[in-house]
């Protein structure tokens, strides 16, 4: 007899292989329980919860990026939304091991350090010519309307 927990989660694993919708349960998966520790994270005052979290949130956002530029191959694939729920407990797992900090520290921190300087001047640039574009439309806002020569 199996027992119930390992009926549903058979069932989950199957309806992710074979079922309609299995991209709305895989993003709730990836989405609803690490908000919900997220928001706790927030509220509590041990700062290392809300490191774990912001961890895998960046591996997430990443992840999300990648995806949308692979998830056109990858979505022929049978087992992909399955694949990609037990790729994302596994980056929740709370393991010292889990796929947030493993491919935090050994990929997207090193990224990180090795451009973000560049990175930094990029956006900064671009906020300074953000900041005159919008102080130039003010100013010709503030001009009144151009009135016609006589």
């Amino acid at each position: 007899s199996v027992s119930p927990p390992a009926g549903s989660v058979a069932f989950l694993g199957l309806y992710l292989m074979f079922g309609y919708g299995a991209s709305l349960i895989c993003n709730l998966i990836g989405f609803t329980y690490p908000a919900y520790v997220s928001i706790k994270a927030i509220e509590s005052s041990n700062k290392e919860d809300d490191t774990t979290w912001l961890t895998y949130w960046v591996v997430y956002g990443v992840f999300s990026i990648a995806e949308f530029f692979s998830d056109i191959f990858l979505y022929w694939f049978p087992f992909y939304y399955a694949g990609k729920c037990l790729f994302l407990v596994w980056c929740m797992a709370p393991v010292s091991w889990n796929g947030s900090q493993v491919l935090y520290q050994n990929i997207i921190r090193p990224c990180f350090l090795r451009h973000h300087q560049t990175v930094d001047n990029v956006l900064g640039n671009l906020s300074t010519k953000a900041l005159d574009a919008a102080s130039s439309v003010t100013r010709e806002g503030n001009a009144g309307p151009p009135v016609p020569a006589v």
